[in-house]
């Protein structure tokens, strides 16, 4: 599905803005894409978290704010996901995993175009509950079967490839970048939920 290789030079900072860039690594190159991705060492738990972005428009690519871990960590796979689909910015696709099961994809539409001015959006994970926010507002919660491992926070951007029926099929324009201005993570303590 991630048709790049993760380049730290697609990872850059300037005037206090971080910029997630997918560009080429030439036509030769297996794969030809590259991408950037920024995370956390640390892991948080139980919390609100918080992300000031505006994502890539264009086809076939993804721009993302998200909490992962799995195998690579020792882990279940464990995620909660904010996504945009570069075809239609206009929308913002939420979902998570606990321990490998997902499907519970859900798309808001966002009554504005995300691509061209930024917005604030976020999840408060809860034992019990995610609840998905957009410019402070309360915009969809889930309930059932809730990831309980702590895990990274993660941003990344890439192009997809197999998945034209998601994504539609990346037309290979580059360079492409998302911006982000800030992320804010206020982890609860929950004694009760630590191990």
């Amino acid at each position: 599905m991630f048709d790049c290789t993760w380049r730290e030079d697609n990872v850059t900072f300037e005037d206090g803005i971080m910029k997630l860039t997918i560009d080429s690594d030439g036509e030769n190159a297996k794969p030809e894409w590259s991408g950037g991705e920024y995370r956390t060492r640390a892991f948080y738990h139980y919390g609100m978290y918080e992300v000031k972005m505006k994502p890539i428009k264009n086809d076939g690519v993804v721009s993302s704010f998200f909490t992962y871990t799995g195998p690579s960590d020792s882990n279940p796979w464990d995620e909660i996901d904010i996504e945009f689909l570069g075809k239609d910015t206009t929308k913002v696709q939420f979902n998570y995993f606990t321990d490998g099961v997902g499907e519970h994809e859900y798309i808001h539409d966002l009554g504005f175009d995300a691509s061209e001015e930024f917005h604030t959006y976020g999840f408060e994970w809860l034992p019990d509950s995610i609840t998905w926010y957009v410019d402070g507002e309360v915009v969809y919660q889930a309930t059932d079967n809730i990831p309980s491992t702590p895990s990274k926070v993660m941003m990344n951007t890439w192009p997809g490839t197999g998945v034209n029926g998601w994504l539609n099929a990346f037309d290979k324009t580059v360079p492409l970048s998302a911006e982000y201005d800030w992320i804010h993570i206020t982890e609860y303590k929950m004694e009760e939920n630590r191990k």
